[in-house]
């Protein structure tokens, strides 16, 4: 190749890195904040945070909405929906989804509308990989269901809604099913649904097209009676799923068998330190990106633990439990390039940063800290730059 010829395409290749979003990672993002409402939070709330500083500033309300204690954002990055944690929508014993539209500028939502979930109290809602779905789980209810995307956005009447039944040990907690999470595999085929009342994670058949859920073979995974599974997080490569259970502060690691849909048990650890006596329940669980690490949070002991992933067999190793330096840290996220985590401290209205060591997996506090009221979730949104 001539020389000139040569130092061309280098000068085009370098343009490109430069200006081609999907040559380079960004480094700005919108944090958007689900909360509890009350007398000190209104809604959604937002920051602006800076993976190149670390640094996070606080945007402050950007939607009115009750109870939006969990968010997810559309694949496209131009909506974001919330569950409302309530019990009575419509006049109906049901909770609801709320739809908005991201301003991509400033953060701002714009309500596009609501849709009843069938069930009371939803906690946890995800949209599938084509934009098509957004299915939610009712903790209240112990109903999961499925919500059309339309093509502005807004939801659509559910297309399928799925009852659970029966009950566990724990008289208290586990009376009858809780439906606490629901998550898509990678291949949009599977939905998992961790249920707190039932112990077991409930497997359904997704049709992303139709809006439609229905049984799998086999049903469900179970865990130990009396631990109550919360939520899960899938390994990078999708051979090992991690489901944390909030009653017996535990973390499970399960084999995935990606084309049967199928979870087998591998582990099953504590997420407290050796001789811990504090009272606790764990809340979130996130896989780093880098897959060679796991995430969990505990309210009561107020930690995150963090443990090392053995890439052979997927079973885990104790690191660390790191103070999230605030009380009741219901949930925390990672930020898409795995550089820091940010836990979202509900009891003490804060949201701490911490860096994240990346050869030991370790958190270390980076003073940043911004007050938000109540925060119970936390999701990345890249800016546009």
């Amino acid at each position: 190749m001539k020389p000139i010829r040569l130092f061309t395409l280098l000068l085009i290749a370098a343009f490109l890195a430069q200006t081609c979003p999907a040559a380079r990672q960004p480094t700005g993002y919108f944090v958007y904040v689900g909360t509890f409402t009350g007398a000190k939070s209104k809604g959604i709330y937002a920051c602006r945070f800076d993976t190149g500083t670390g640094k996070l500033t606080s945007l402050g309300l950007v939607a009115e909405t009750p109870n939006p204690s969990f968010v997810a954002i559309h694949p496209n990055n131009r909506f974001l929906y919330a569950v409302n944690a309530i019990s009575n929508f419509g006049g109906k014993n049901s909770g609801s989804v709320s739809a908005f539209a991201i301003d991509q500028q400033t953060g701002k939502l714009t309500l596009l509308n609501q849709q009843a979930t069938g069930g009371a109290g939803p906690c946890h809602l995800v949209v599938d990989a084509s934009g098509k779905c957004v299915l939610a789980a009712n903790y209240g209810g112990g109903s999961v269901c499925a919500l059309p995307v339309k093509q502005d956005g807004s939801l659509g009447k559910a297309t399928a809604f799925i009852q659970h039944h029966g009950s566990s040990i724990n008289p208290r907690r586990q009376e009858g099913p809780h439906a606490h999470g629901i998550y898509l595999d990678t291949n949009n085929r599977f939905v998992f649904v961790p249920d707190l009342g039932l112990d077991k994670v409930m497997i359904y058949k997704f049709d992303a097209a139709k809006g439609a859920l229905e049984a799998h073979d086999p049903a469900f995974a179970p865990v130990k009676a009396g631990s109550g599974p919360r939520h899960l997080a899938f390994h990078p490569d999708e051979r090992f799923v991690y489901v944390i259970n909030e009653l017996s502060s535990t973390l499970t690691a399960f084999a995935f068998n990606a084309k049967r849909g199928e979870l087998l048990e591998l582990q099953t650890v504590s997420t407290l330190p050796e001789g811990c006596t504090n009272q606790n329940s764990t809340a979130e669980v996130e896989v780093h990106p880098s897959g060679k690490f796991v995430y969990g949070s505990n309210r009561g002991h107020d930690s995150i633990v963090v443990f090392a992933i053995n890439q052979k067999t997927g079973k885990l190793t104790w690191v660390e439990n790191q103070p999230t330096l605030g009380r009741t840290p219901r949930n925390f996220a990672i930020d898409p390039m795995g550089k820091y985590l940010i836990a979202a401290n509900q009891a003490s209205d804060t949201l701490v940063v911490f860096q994240i060591e990346q050869e030991s997996g370790k958190l270390k506090p980076t003073a940043q800290t911004v007050e938000v009221p109540t925060p119970v979730c936390v999701r990345f949104l890249p800016t546009e730059e």
